[in-house]
C-alpha cells in the first residue's frame, strides 16, 4: 500500500526526502563526512540512487573552496543546456554569478568541425578563454573532461571541475584522468567514478554547493534567502 500523501509543499517534500535519505544511509552503515554530506544527499535526492554515496569522490576541501568561489561570483559553464537549465539561476544571481553553455553557439560548431573534435571539447576551450576561473560542470561528454586535463596542463585553474559524464566510451577513464589532474594541480574536483552520472547530477552538485554558499541548505531558509 502506498504512503498517505501527507507532504504537499515543496519545502516539506524536500525536507522529508532528505530525512529518508539520511535514515536509509544509516541503515546501510554509511556516515557521510560533514563537508560532503549536502552534495551527496542532493545527488541521491535527484537520482534516487544510493550508489552515489560510494561513487562520488572529492579532492580535499573541494566543497569549501567551490563555495568560496561562488560567494565571489563565479560563473558556471556546463557541457549541456540540460545541465545549464538545472543549475539554480536564482542562487547564482544572488551571489553575482551566472551559468553559461556554449554548445549551440555557431562558432563552437564551426571550430569543432575544423578541428575534427566534439563541440563539448571546444566549449571547454571557449570557457578557458572567456571565464578562466569558472566552475566547469560536465555531465555528458568525456571529451570535455579530457580537454580540461589538457587545458590544466597548459595553466588553466578552474574554480571547480565537476566530472560526472554518463555512458560507456571513455567515461571511466576520463573521470579518473581529470580527478588525478586536479589533484596534481590543486584544482577542486568532484567526480562520480564509474559509468553513472548525467547532466542532472552535474546540476545537483552545483546546486548543493550554491545552497551551502548561501547558508540555505534547508529549503525553508532557502526561500527566505532567495527572496
Amino acid at each position: 500500500m502506498e504512503q498517505d500523501v501527507a507532504y504537499k509543499l515543496p519545502s516539506d517534500i524536500e525536507r522529508e526526502s532528505m530525512r529518508i535519505i539520511g535514515e536509509e544511509l544509516g541503515q546501510l552503515g554509511i556516515v557521510l563526512p560533514p563537508e560532503t554530506e549536502a552534495v551527496v544527499k542532493r545527488v541521491i535526492h535527484t537520482t534516487a540512487d544510493f550508489d552515489y554515496a560510494q561513487n562520488l569522490r572529492f579532492t580535499d576541501g573541494a566543497v569549501e573552496r567551490a563555495a568560496e568561489a561562488f560567494r565571489a561570483g563565479a560563473v558556471v559553464v556546463t557541457d549541456t543546456n540540460m545541465a545549464r537549465s538545472g543549475v539554480s539561476g536564482a542562487a547564482l544571481s544572488k551571489l553575482g554569478g551566472e551559468v553559461r553553455c556554449f554548445m549551440a553557439d555557431a562558432d563552437v560548431a564551426q571550430a569543432a568541425k575544423a578541428q575534427s573534435t566534439t563541440r563539448a571539447a571546444v566549449c571547454m576551450e571557449k570557457a578557458a578563454h572567456d571565464y578562466p576561473g569558472a566552475v566547469l560542470a560536465v555531465g555528458n561528454a568525456p571529451t570535455a573532461l579530457l580537454k580540461i586535463c589538457e587545458l590544466m596542463e597548459n595553466g588553466l585553474r578552474p574554480a571547480l571541475v565537476v566530472g560526472v559524464p554518463v555512458g560507456f566510451v571513455n567515461v571511466v577513464e576520463s573521470k579518473r584522468r581529470v580527478f588525478e589532474a586536479c589533484q596534481k594541480y590543486g584544482v577542486p574536483c568532484i567526480a562520480a567514478m564509474g559509468r553513472k552520472g548525467g547532466s542532472n547530477v552535474a546540476a545537483a552538485i552545483c546546486n548543493a554547493i550554491l545552497y551551502t554558499a548561501l547558508d540555505a541548505v534547508d529549503p525553508a531558509r532557502r526561500q527566505e534567502r532567495l527572496k
